[in-house]
């Protein structure tokens, strides 16, 4: 009763706003990629990379907190780029493309941190307006993620679902080649895609080292399951050409509520994973389910 109460206080709130902000983020444009068929791992390494560009550029060399900012968002949008390409050009799954610029991020980061400061972490002091805008704790809680998470759902609901383009995205899930054929230029819809999510990783990297005031070679690597755990739960089908943004966000508060919520009540923390796996599951056979009805429905239509 008690770890109850304290969950729906204002503090449990932030327990889970605040992972749902961050993984939020990232499982967006995560999402739009899943629904054209795509898939980016490259996070993971992304997330950590640029926090350690805004820390080496604004931290150890002493510019200004918006160079650091733009370089550490430009290296997202980089590494987004390049992901795009390849899979543009070569037509290698984007799974094995994304892998691969993991670990080749990973590697890069390690190497010129050590080469640049002689060591894997690298402190910041934030200016007061760079903490107001990206690291402040609300009421010394909520973090102001929460706000730029709102934000990236609005424009990104907006793109999938409004504009012209959130069509494309949907065609380029149900059969690339007929898109192709149709006039969408999938080619730099792909690489867009790709650089969207580039971009929010780094945004996120940026945000945390802002908030703790620290960044660290090691870490990024939940956000890539955990964004995709977030999208599947909310009902992106697993084979492209379907989901919703509000979909994602309802997911991602899913995820995030039950992965907190292990820790206000009486179980084992250690069975929070074996929760997680156990919603995941569910949801991939809903996902499956749903797909098959939606199969059918066509098929009859026909």
């Amino acid at each position: 009763m008690v770890a109850g109460q304290v969950f729906v206080s204002p503090a449990g709130f932030a327990s889970w706003l605040n992972v749902a902000a961050e993984i939020g983020i990232v499982a967006l444009p995560i999402g739009l990629l899943m629904i054209a068929g795509e898939l980016d791992l490259s996070i993971g390494s992304v997330i950590p990379a640029s926090s350690l560009t805004v820390a080496v550029v604004s931290g150890y060399w002493g510019l200004p907190d918006i160079a650091g900012i733009l370089a550490g968002l430009a290296f997202g949008l980089a590494i987004g780029w390049i992901n795009g390409m390849l899979v543009a050009k070569t037509g290698v799954p984007s799974l094995i493309v994304t892998i691969g610029t993991m670990f080749g991020v990973m590697g890069l980061t390690l190497g010129l941190s050590v080469l640049i400061t002689g060591s894997t972490s690298t402190g910041l002091t934030p200016a007061p307006l760079t903490t107001a805008l990206l690291g402040q704790f609300i009421a010394g809680m909520f973090q102001v993620t929460i706000f730029w998470w709102i934000a990236f759902a609005l424009a990104i609901g907006y793109f999938l679902h409004l504009s012209p383009w959130g069509n494309w995205v949907f065609a380029l899930g149900g059969d690339k080649v007929s898109a192709r054929n149709a006039g969408i230029p999938t080619d730099r819809l792909s690489i867009g895609l790709f650089m969207t999510s580039g971009f929010a990783a780094a945004f996120v990297g940026v945000s945390q080292v802002i908030v703790y005031q620290s960044a660290q070679v090691a870490g990024g690597q939940s956000f890539i399951f955990n964004s995709i755990m977030c999208v599947v739960i909310g009902g992106v089908l697993l084979t492209g050409g379907a989901g919703s943004v509000l979909g994602i966000a309802i997911g991602t508060v899913t995820f995030a509520i039950v992965n907190q919520g292990i820790y206000f009540t009486n179980f084992d923390a250690n069975l929070g994973s074996v929760i997680i796996g156990a919603l995941l599951l569910l949801a991939v056979l809903m996902n499956d389910t749903f797909r098959k009805l939606a199969l059918g429905a066509t098929k009859k239509k026909g």
